[in-house]
Formats: structure tokens, sequence, C-alpha cells
């Protein structure tokens, strides 16, 4: 395995873990002209897809309309990781999914519970992430900096990378 398959590998794994981990981000369509918005995520690690549940009476709906692109960012509390992902989004009327990412906290936001005529399942497969992150080490970060202040460098502080999953399909 080439030293660039193994990084881009280490950092769709950690991507997914994160991804596991973190409950929300923010949600915004392209274009739309509107702000992000916070949403829950499901995330299914062997398909490479993101999932959210909201009501069709929404802006965020409405920006959406029958199909656009999306990006959705998150940001790890424990951890310092941040990651911008895009993707087609669309509404989905796929029940099955619906039915196996539904939760007490989702009910809570429709009156009619599942059932409610608003329940709207969104769709988004993953074209490309890019995510930024460190160790977290504030040792390391004030010695990279003071290094970096010391010498003609810059501070290296943690990693950035690009991950385009067309190109694993």
């Amino acid at each position: 395995m080439a030293d660039t398959d193994r990084t881009e590998t280490d950092a769709r794994g950690q991507l997914f873990d994160q991804l596991d981990d973190v409950r929300a981000g923010m949600l915004g369509v392209e274009g739309s002209g509107q702000h992000m918005q916070p949403m829950t995520h499901y995330f299914d690690r062997d398909t490479g897809e993101l999932w959210f549940i909201t009501s069709r009476d929404t802006d965020l709906v409405r920006g959406i309309g029958q199909g656009n692109t999306a990006h959705f960012c998150v940001q790890s509390t424990s951890q310092d990781f941040y990651a911008c992902l895009s993707g087609p989004i669309r509404q989905s009327q796929d029940e099955a999914k619906l039915d196996e990412i539904w939760s007490a906290a989702a009910a809570a936001f429709f009156e009619g519970g599942r059932e409610d005529r608003d329940v709207c399942l969104l769709h988004m497969p993953l074209r490309e992430a890019a995510i930024w992150s460190s160790s977290g080490n504030p040792f390391a970060f004030g010695i990279e900096v003071l290094r970096a202040n010391m010498t003609d460098g810059t501070a290296q502080t943690g990693t950035h990378k690009v991950i385009n999953f067309a190109s694993a399909a």
C-alpha cells in the first residue's frame, strides 16, 4: 500500500469515527442563500451516506427542492477535529431507512410522531470531505509555535486532508 493510500485510509477512518461520535453538525444547501443550521445526522459507515430527519415544512427542505448540493460541517468537542463534507442531497421516501434511524428524540419534534405527514427524510451520499485535525496536546502546540517563532519555519500543528469519495468507488 502506498503511503498516500495509507494516509487516505487513515483520514477516512478518522472521519468515520468522528461521524459516529459527534451527534450534530451544521447543514447548508449550496446556493440557497440560507444560513447553515444545526442538524443531527445519522451516518451509514458501510455506504458513506448521511441521513437527516427534518420537517417537510422548513426552509432547508425548500432549499433542497428536488435535489441540490449540501455541505455538512462537524467539530469534535473532545478533540481538535473539524470536517466539512459535501455531496448531493435530496428528499428520500426510504421507509425502511426512516424506521431504522427513527428515535424518541426525533419523535419529540413531530406531533404525530413517526406517522406525522411533515416527517421528511434527507439523504446525502458523501462526495468529498475536507478534514483538519491535530493531537489536541496543548504542550505540543506550544512547542510547535515556539519552534516556528525561533526559526524561519511555520508551525505544523496538525493535518489537513481532502477525501474524494467518488474516486473510491
